[in-house]
């Protein structure tokens, strides 16, 4: 049994877990979760909120394995340094890994979110026993995490899977700075994007939208669509098919390539599967290699919203 502590820190909230770790399976024991502010007082907070964890529960250097730190990129995980994400401004080059060793005496290690909840899903989540595994955010944004030979794969400066800049297509929704992008077709952002301009097709021909009422653009999202389709609405449908159909030509990509035995796939994904898997198995099946194609598996994340909890204790985990 190992003691871990995991630290998340995001745009708008951060947070402190303790969990004790054996072999696949871990117990999240306490967590403190604060809002994120400017960085000197994020900081500070993240240190008092620490130390707060470890009394509470009788840690100490000698009876904590390893503290893994999750955070948006950019960041350099060998150096231990975080620069300047665009979900965190004022973060410029912030040596955070230095800043706990020396702080608490126990090894430390940063990953970013897209790698840390790859790493959370092969070591306790869909991905367990995988050798060669890739997990897909598929949330406000598109990345991904890449396991390979059973190692985590981050790249030459920690810029691998970034698929979500691949262009699929010279026309759609803008993410990633690019429109077609994978990250435009499948993306909460994404699908808003695509949302919006079928509903103004429609309102424009004097045509009405049940989603939309009174035309309020500005109000659609996601999930409004996700359910107007799980009711059976024909353009909530047509707009999650079109973003499975990009989703299987993206997957196909990396089935090809990288002939992964488990593509794990978060957030929007896991709560609309049964809107996005039949589009997507088409378009995947007939896109990838069928040697390629017939040994990977398609699943939703296994952690569901606690994700990010199990995605800084991961990187602990793989620490130690």
């Amino acid at each position: 049994m190992k003691n871990l502590l995991g630290i998340d820190i995001g745009g708008t909230k951060c947070a402190v877990t303790y969990g004790r770790c054996e072999g696949s399976t871990v117990e999240i024991v306490d967590k403190f979760r604060f809002n994120t502010t400017d960085v000197e007082q994020t900081l500070n907070n993240l240190l008092k909120t620490t130390e707060l964890v470890m009394t509470h529960n009788n840690l100490t250097a000698e009876n904590t394995a390893a503290i893994g730190i999750s955070c948006g990129g950019p960041l350099d995980s060998k150096q231990g340094i975080i620069l300047s994400p665009p979900n965190l401004p004022g973060w410029d080059r912030i040596e955070i890994v230095k800043l706990f060793q020396d702080r608490f005496g126990i090894p430390t290690a940063i990953q970013n979110d897209a790698n840390a909840c790859a790493l959370a899903e092969w070591t306790f989540g869909a991905g367990v026993g995988t050798q060669n595994m890739v997990f897909l955010t598929f949330g406000t944004g598109l990345g991904a995490g890449l396991i390979l030979n059973g190692k985590l794969y981050a790249g030459t400066n920690d810029n691998a899977g970034e698929v979500g800049h691949i262009r699929l297509s010279d026309y759609g929704p803008v993410g990633y700075g690019k429109s077609g992008s994978f990250e435009g077709f499948c993306s909460g952002g994404g699908l808003r994007q695509l949302a919006i301009s079928k509903a103004k097709e429609r309102l424009q021909m004097g045509l009405s939208v049940a989603w939309c009422p009174e035309g309020d653009i500005e109000g659609i999202n996601a999930q409004i669509v996700a359910e107007a389709a799980r009711e059976g609405d024909e353009l909530a449908l047509e707009i999650y098919r079109e973003s499975a159909k990009q989703l299987g030509r993206g997957l196909a990509f990396l089935v090809d390539i990288l002939n992964p035995e488990k593509i794990v796939i978060g957030s929007i994904y896991t709560r609309c599967e049964d809107l996005l898997a039949p589009a997507m198995n088409e378009v995947l099946q007939r896109e990838a290699l069928p040697l390629a194609n017939a040994v990977c598996q398609v699943v939703p994340a296994a952690l569901g919203e606690s994700i990010g909890d199990y995605a800084a204790l991961s990187v602990a985990a793989a620490l130690h």
